[in-house]
C-alpha cells in the first residue's frame, strides 16, 4: 500500500453518502473527517487544516439564483486557499457542477460513482493541494527577499551605457504584460533578467517558473513543459504538474525558446491564448494565466525562417531585450569583480580584493563565458587563494580565441579545454544541439550531459 497521506474533509447533509466516502477513502488517508451540518464548516476550517474538502453540490448553488451565489464554495475557499474542493454531483446536475468548477472548485465526483475512480480523484487532489502550498511558501519566500533587496536594480551591476539602456528597457517593459524574448550570449544573465523583470512587474508575489530546454532531453520536454497525470487506478503520487500548471497567475521563463519542436509551440500558442490546459485524467481544462519570458542566443532578425522559434515569436508578438556581452561592456568588469568578491568573501569567510595587476589581467581576457565566467573564476581564486589580495596567479583562464577561429591552449586541464570547446562549437552553431553533436563527434545525449555538467 502507498503510504498515507493527506487531510480529508467530506460535507454532505447525507449521511449514508458520508458513511460511503469514509469506507472507501478512510484506510489509504492519514486523516478523514465527516461533516453533515455546513452550519459548522467556518468553524471546522479555522480550527483545523485539510487539504481536500469534498462539498455537495447542493451546499454551493441554486440554479435559479445567480451563478455566483456559491456561498459555501467561497468561504471554504478564503478561509483555506490552499485546499481543493471536490464537488459531488448527480448525474443530472453536471451543468452545476461546470458552474462550480468556474467559481474555484477543482473537479467533481459524479454520483453513482466507482470506489476507484473516487479514492484516484483525491489521492491526486491531495497531490495538487501539496503543490499549492509549494507555491504558496515560494511566494513567500520571494516576498521576503524582494523586502531584503531594496535598492531598484541592484541585481544589475554596471554603469556603461549598454547596461544603462538595458536597465531602463526593463523599467518600461516590466509593468506591462508583454510576453518577452531575453536575447544574449551564454552567461549574460538572462535569467537575472527575466527575475528583475518579474520582481517589477504586477506578478512580483507569484510564482517565477524556469524550464531550460538545453537540460532537458527532447523527449521529456513536453512532460516537464505541460505535465502529466496518470489516469485513474494508478496511485496519485505518480501526478506531475508541468512547469505551465506551477507557473499560473505568475512568470514561466524557458530558456533557448528556440529548441522547441513545432508541435510543443502550437500547444504552448494554443494555451497562452486560450487560457486553459487540458490536462490528462481531468474531467476539465485548468485555467491558465502566465505571462512568458524566454531566452534566444540569436536576437530575432537573425532567427533563420527554418528555426521552430520562429514562429512562436511571431505569433506572439514578443518584446525583445537584447543583453550586451561583458566584453562589450569591460568598464563594468571592476564593479562586477567587487561585488563577486564581497559576495565570496562573506561566504568564504575570507577577506579578497584583486591588486592591479590581476585586474589588469581580467580587463585583457575577452570572456566568452561573459559574467557567468568571472562569478566561477573569481569564485575559484577565492577558494583557493591563502592570501587576501588576489594576483594574476590566482586565476586560471580558458583558452584565448583568435581572429581567424583558431585558439592558443594556455591550460593542460582536460575538463576545461572540454568545456572550452562545446562552447566554442554552441557558439558557432547558434546553439543547434544536432549540428554541434556532429561536429564534436557526439551524441545528442551525450552533449546535453555535458552542457549540464558545465552550466552551458
Amino acid at each position: 500500500m502507498h503510504q498515507q497521506k493527506g487531510h480529508i474533509l467530506a460535507i454532505d447533509r447525507n449521511e449514508d453518502v458520508l458513511f460511503a466516502l469514509k469506507i472507501i477513502l478512510k484506510a489509504h488517508v492519514k486523516f478523514f473527517k465527516t461533516e453533515s451540518n455546513p452550519a459548522n464548516i467556518e468553524a471546522l476550517l479555522n480550527s483545523e487544516s485539510f487539504n481536500v474538502i469534498l462539498l455537495d453540490i447542493n451546499l454551493c448553488s441554486d440554479l435559479t439564483k445567480e451563478p455566483d451565489n456559491f456561498l459555501h464554495l467561497k468561504k471554504i475557499l478564503h478561509i483555506a486557499p490552499t485546499a481543493v474542493v471536490l464537488v459531488i454531483t448527480p448525474y443530472g446536475e453536471i451543468q452545476k457542477s461546470m458552474l462550480a468548477i468556474a467559481d474555484g472548485a477543482s473537479d467533481f465526483i459524479l454520483k453513482p460513482w466507482q470506489n476507484e475512480k473516487v479514492l484516484a480523484t483525491v489521492l491526486s487532489a491531495v497531490e495538487l493541494s501539496r503543490l499549492h502550498y509549494e507555491v504558496r511558501d515560494l511566494k513567500e519566500k520571494q516576498q521576503v527577499l524582494y523586502r531584503i533587496i531594496d535598492k531598484p536594480f541592484s541585481e544589475l551591476i554596471g554603469d556603461s551605457k549598454p547596461m544603462q539602456e538595458v536597465i531602463s528597457t526593463i523599467d518600461n517593459i516590466a509593468p506591462t504584460e508583454d510576453n518577452t524574448l531575453i536575447v544574449g550570449e551564454t552567461g549574460t544573465g538572462k535569467e537575472l533578467i527575466a527575475r528583475v523583470l518579474h520582481k517589477k512587474s504586477a506578478r512580483k508575489n507569484e510564482a517565477f517558473i524556469c524550464i531550460n530546454l538545453n537540460t532537458i532531453l527532447p523527449d521529456e520536454v513536453e512532460n516537464e513543459l505541460f505535465g502529466q497525470v496518470k489516469e485513474a487506478f494508478i496511485p496519485a503520487d505518480n501526478h506531475k504538474p508541468g512547469r505551465i500548471e506551477l507557473a499560473h497567475k505568475g512568470t514561466l521563463f524557458i530558456e533557448e525558446i528556440n529548441k522547441l519542436s513545432y508541435p510543443l509551440q502550437d500547444k504552448l500558442l494554443t494555451i497562452i491564448r486560450g487560457e486553459t490546459l487540458a490536462i490528462l485524467g481531468r474531467t476539465k481544462p485548468k485555467s491558465i494565466d502566465i505571462r512568458l519570458m524566454c531566452t534566444s542566443s540569436m536576437p530575432l532578425k537573425d532567427i533563420a525562417d527554418t528555426e521552430p522559434a520562429t514562429n512562436i515569436i511571431k505569433q506572439l508578438n514578443l518584446t525583445e531585450i537584447t543583453i550586451p556581452p561583458l566584453r562589450q561592456r569591460m568598464e563594468d568588469l571592476p564593479l562586477l569583480a567587487d561585488h563577486f568578491l564581497n559576495i565570496f568573501s562573506r561566504k568564504y569567510k575570507k577577506v579578497a580584493k584583486l591588486n592591479k595587476n590581476a585586474l589588469n589581467k581580467l580587463l585583457q581576457y575577452e570572456w566568452p563565458g561573459n559574467v557567468q565566467e568571472l562569478r566561477l573564476v573569481l569564485q575559484n581564486a577565492v577558494i583557493l587563494s591563502e592570501n587576501q589580495i588576489l594576483s594574476e596567479a590566482h586565476f586560471r583562464l580558458s583558452p584565448s580565441i583568435s581572429s581567424d577561429d583558431n585558439f592558443e591552449i594556455n591550460t593542460t586541464n582536460l575538463e576545461d579545454l572540454e568545456r572550452f570547446m562545446i562552447e566554442k562549437v554552441l557558439t558557432k552553431n547558434h546553439g543547434n544541439i544536432s549540428k554541434a553533436a556532429v561536429q564534436l563527434g557526439l551524441t545528442r545525449t551525450s552533449l546535453y550531459r555535458r552542457i549540464e555538467k558545465y552550466g552551458l
